[in-house]
């Protein structure tokens, strides 16, 4: 099942319409959940289920989640206590002084 295309937006760096609702589905997660509008979490929610999405956070997370998202759902999950995956930041950045 391939990603709605008024989802599209949220994938400015990647083929949208190539994305798989499976295959792909923690990457469409940690974009909607971090990105998106209501309406576009309300679609996570209904494809993937209350059920998955909290599995997404306990064992999978993304570099791409912030803290305020993280606490935003682990609040709405009533899940304080849980410990969360917290993933490696997927790049570093260099300063320039570093570089010369």
């Amino acid at each position: 099942m391939s990603l709605p295309q008024p989802l599209h937006w949220l994938f400015w760096e990647s083929a949208a319409e190539r994305l798989d609702l499976e295959t792909d589905a923690d990457y469409v997660l940690a974009r909607v959940l971090e990105f998106g509008r209501l309406e576009d979490v309300q679609w996570a929610w209904h494809t993937y289920g209350a059920e998955r999405i909290h599995h997404f956070f306990r064992h999978v997370g993304h570099p791409e989640l912030s803290p305020r998202t993280l606490a935003f759902w682990q609040a709405f999950f009533t899940a304080e206590q849980e410990s969360w995956a917290s993933p490696a930041s997927s790049r570093t950045i260099n300063s320039v002084s570093s570089l010369s």
